[in-house]
């Protein structure tokens, strides 16, 4: 069975968007990459930014940026970045991600066909991110409250 092992630790940052992970965080998967005597895990590192769910302001009403979801959403983000995995996979660790912290049916499937559809843009702007020397995974821990995704890349 799929499981996520710790709680999920964050602190937000001073851009008002997004969040960095203050402990590693792990999940690992029976069913996409594993079988049942081999499992996938997935490792979130401390230091990780995210913006939790990406959800275009006029889709909020539907599918919020946090919820039973968000958990799985770091872990999406997370693949997304490292791209370890193809992105057909993420999506679908995503999916087993939100089966986990038993996401509504119908919520599942409106999230799961959204990142199936449009995450392209996604995983297409971390790569030109990368490109450019930009890391979701900071440099430092934030020290001050004003502290942005920007400012802890050196």
């Amino acid at each position: 069975m799929s499981e996520f092992t710790k709680i999920l630790k964050v602190s937000p940052l001073g851009d008002g968007k997004n969040w960095v992970l203050l402990e590693e965080f792990k999940f690992y998967d029976d069913k996409v990459k594993g079988n049942p005597n081999e499992y996938y895990w997935v490792e979130v590192v401390p230091k990780f930014m995210t913006d939790f769910a990406s959800v275009p302001p006029i889709f909020r009403s539907l599918v919020s940026k946090w919820g039973k979801h968000g958990n799985a959403t770091v872990l999406h983000d997370y693949l997304y970045w490292t791209q370890q995995c193809t992105r057909n996979e993420a999506d679908k660790i995503f999916k087993e991600a939100m089966e986990v912290f038993g996401v509504h049916p119908l919520k599942k499937w409106i999230i799961y066909l959204a990142v199936s559809w449009f995450g392209c843009f996604a995983w297409k702007g971390n790569i030109r991110l990368r490109e450019r020397g930009f890391n979701r995974v900071a440099a430092r821990f934030p020290e001050k409250a004003t502290d942005t995704p920007e400012s802890l890349q050196a």
